[in-house]
């Protein structure tokens, strides 16, 4: 007789995650095939004074698989984590890391300058700052006499 670990909110979670899967914005039908993901990772994003600041979750991405490209308004942040190959013999009774490749598309706002954007990778965190532009200000015309 084997034992089985009874967990409660299995179904549940794999329902989640299969939800997430299907709504994230990489994965509707409408993108690409390229767009095909195995992971998303965790995302936070701030707006500051003088910024939009985006922080992404990407422990045991390195550096050089992470690529960050702004076209036509959009950001889009893919890349890929690569783990060790895994066999029975080592030991491994578990297995929750998950490898592969990763996407993610964000619309910036009009207010964004996307000439400034800097990217940078610390702590498995990148962290993506993206500038707003100088506001033009409404300028009043005065109206003279003839």
């Amino acid at each position: 007789m084997s034992i089985t670990r009874y967990e409660p909110w299995y179904l549940m979670n794999r329902l989640h995650r299969d939800l997430d899967r299907l709504l994230t914005p990489g994965n509707l039908g409408d993108a690409p095939q390229s767009a095909v993901v195995d992971w998303v990772p965790a995302v936070d994003i701030r707006e500051e004074p003088q910024q939009f600041v985006i922080h992404v979750d990407l422990p045991g991405v390195e550096p050089k698989h992470i690529e960050v490209s702004l076209e036509k308004g959009e950001l889009t942040i893919r890349g890929k984590r690569e783990l060790a190959a895994r066999e029975e013999q080592q030991g491994f009774r578990r297995v929750e890391r998950v490898s592969g490749e990763f996407y993610r598309r964000f619309s910036l706002p009009d207010t964004a300058d996307s000439q400034a954007v800097k990217a940078r990778h610390v702590n498995g965190v990148l962290e993506v700052t993206i500038p707003k532009q100088a506001q033009v200000l409404p300028r009043r015309v005065e109206v003279q006499a003839a």
